[in-house]
C-alpha cells in the first residue's frame, strides 16, 4: 500500500501563538500537496531557554491551543497529523511532559506518547543540555493503527536507543516517527547515521521532521529533516535550517520486503551477560 508523507521543518521560537501559525501553514500546505500523513518537529509549540520556567507556563492537554487547532487542520483536510511534540503539565510537580500527539483524519486525538529519554548531555563543544529539569520522562511506548499500517511514536533524544525501535517494529510499525530538535554539533555528527541505522535495524521507514535554527537565541538546531526507507536509502533530505516541507511518497510493501530478505526482528536469541548492570546511570 502507498502513501504520501511530508515533514515540517520549523524554527519555533518563544512565541507560541506564531508558532502554532507557521507551522498550520506549513501543514496546509504539504496537505494541498497532497500529502496523506504530516509530521511536525519537536516543540512545536515553543522554544524557550533552558532556564524558563516552563512547567509553570506549560498548558495541560485539555487546554492546550494547539489541541484543537491541529485538531481542526487534520479533519479539514483529512491528513493524518502527528504533532511531533508539545509541552503539557505532567504529574511530576515542576516538570512538564514532552509530549507527541497523533490526530486522526476526521480530528481524533488517537494516540499520544511522552518522550521516554531525556537529553541530559556535555557536549565537546561546552554546550550543555539538562531537559530533565524542566521535563518528567514517560514510560510507555507509543504505537497506533493508520489506514496505511501501523505507526510508531519516538521523540528526538530516543533516537540513541535502538531497543525502542525494535520494539515497535516487533509489534507491527512499519512507520517510525521521530520528531526532532538535533543540536548543531551532534546533528552534523550523528543524526543521519542514526536515522538511516534505526531504518535498517527496524526494516521500517523513517520520517523525521526537525526543527532548524537560532529559535530566538534559546538554542541552535540541526534542521536536515529526513525521509528513510528500510533499506537505510534516504528518500528526501531538507537541506539546511530553513522552515519548509519535504515530501515522499512510501510503498509500504517495501518494509515486509526488507523483512523478509534479513528477517533480524525474529532472530534474537538470550545470552548470559558476565557483568551486573546498574539499576540506573552508567
Amino acid at each position: 500500500m502507498t502513501l504520501r508523507v511530508a515533514c515540517v521543518q520549523m524554527d519555533s521560537g518563544p512565541d507560541m501563538a506564531a508558532n502554532l501559525a507557521a507551522a498550520s501553514a506549513l501543514v496546509r500546505e504539504a496537505a494541498q500537496a497532497g500529502a496523506q500523513i504530516v509530521a511536525t518537529p519537536e516543540v512545536t509549540d515553543q522554544v524557550l531557554p533552558p532556564t524558563a520556567e516552563r512547567a509553570a507556563l506549560a498548558h495541560a492537554e485539555e487546554a492546550h491551543p494547539a489541541v484543537p487547532l491541529f485538531s481542526a487542520l487534520a479533519a479539514e483536510h483529512k491528513i493524518w497529523l502527528l504533532v511531533g511534540s508539545v509541552s503539557v503539565k505532567s504529574e511530576t510537580p515542576d516538570r512538564c511532559a514532552n509530549r507527541s500527539l497523533l490526530f486522526a483524519a476526521d480530528g481524533r486525538l488517537v494516540a499520544r506518547y511522552d518522550k521516554i529519554h531525556l537529553y541530559d548531555a556535555a557536549l565537546p563543544t561546552g554546550e550543555r543540555h539538562k531537559e530533565s529539569r524542566v521535563f518528567a520522562p514517560g514510560g510507555r511506548a507509543a504505537l497506533a493503527d493508520t489506514p496505511w499500517g501501523r505507526l510508531g511514536m519516538s521523540v528526538c533524544y530516543d533516537l540513541r536507543f535502538p531497543h525502542l525501535y525494535r520494539d515497535l517494529a516487533k509489534a507491527g510499525a512499519v512507520m517510525l516517527c521521530v520528531p526532532a530538535a538535533f543540536t548543531v554539533p551532534t546533528g552534523r555528527a550523528h543524526w543521519s547515521t542514526l536515522l538511516r541505522a534505526r531504518a535498517i535495524e527496524a526494516g521500517a521507514f523513517v520520517l523525521a521532521p526537525a526543527q532548524g535554527g537560532a529559535h530566538g537565541g534559546a538554542r541552535q538546531t540541526w534542521g536536515h529533516s529526513m525521509i528513510v526507507d528500510p533499506w537505510g536509502h534516504v528518500l528526501a533530505e531538507l537541506p539546511g535550517q530553513r522552515p519548509g516541507i519535504l515530501m515522499a511518497n512510501l510503498d509500504l510493501a517495501e518494509a515486509a520486503a526488507a523483512r523478509a530478505a534479513i528477517p533480524a526482528l525474529c532472530h534474537d536469541r538470550f545470552y548470559e551477560r558476565p557483568w551486573t548492570l546498574p539499576t540506573s546511570g552508567v
